[in-house]
């Protein structure tokens, strides 16, 4: 049974926090696919959480911007059979989601200029294939 989501090291998200819903799904299921609620849907309630301080809050916030209804980020699982594979399924994509909203910010790329050989080797390079060109051509004799 899945209990808590572990997001990363340090990052880990309590059971009390998580809501479970369960339905039927469509797909493959043999004779119990009527019968059982192997689909599942994980909610987080990302802005009533005190779990993250309120920087990574805000940053998850904004990335996740698009996900969240009223603050509440929901990720579904209905590929597996099984209640249990889906329900794991769910919670690895949660903690999929929210590592990768808290990341850091890329660095920021600082501009550089090519070496002066990169460019004579580039223009060097240009001549031998315009020259291979001027070489194709035939002239009238």
């Amino acid at each position: 049974m899945v209990d808590d989501v572990r997001v990363n090291d340090r990052l880990t998200i309590p059971a009390a926090e998580l809501a479970w819903r369960f339905s039927r799904s469509g797909g493959p299921g043999g004779q119990g696919v009527n019968t059982t609620d192997s689909r599942v849907e994980l909610s987080w309630d990302l802005g009533g959480s005190s779990l993250l301080p309120p920087m990574l809050k805000e940053r998850a916030a904004e990335r996740l911007g698009h996900r969240l209804v009223q603050g509440v980020l929901t990720v579904t699982a209905s590929e597996h059979r099984s209640q249990l594979r889906n329900r794991e399924a769910a919670a690895a994509r949660l903690a999929g989601l929210v590592a990768s909203a808290i990341a850091a910010p890329p660095r920021v790329r600082r501009a550089t200029r090519p070496s002066k050989g990169s460019v004579e080797r580039r223009i060097a390079e240009k001549k031998r294939r315009g020259e291979t060109k001027r070489n194709r051509r035939s002239y009238p004799d």
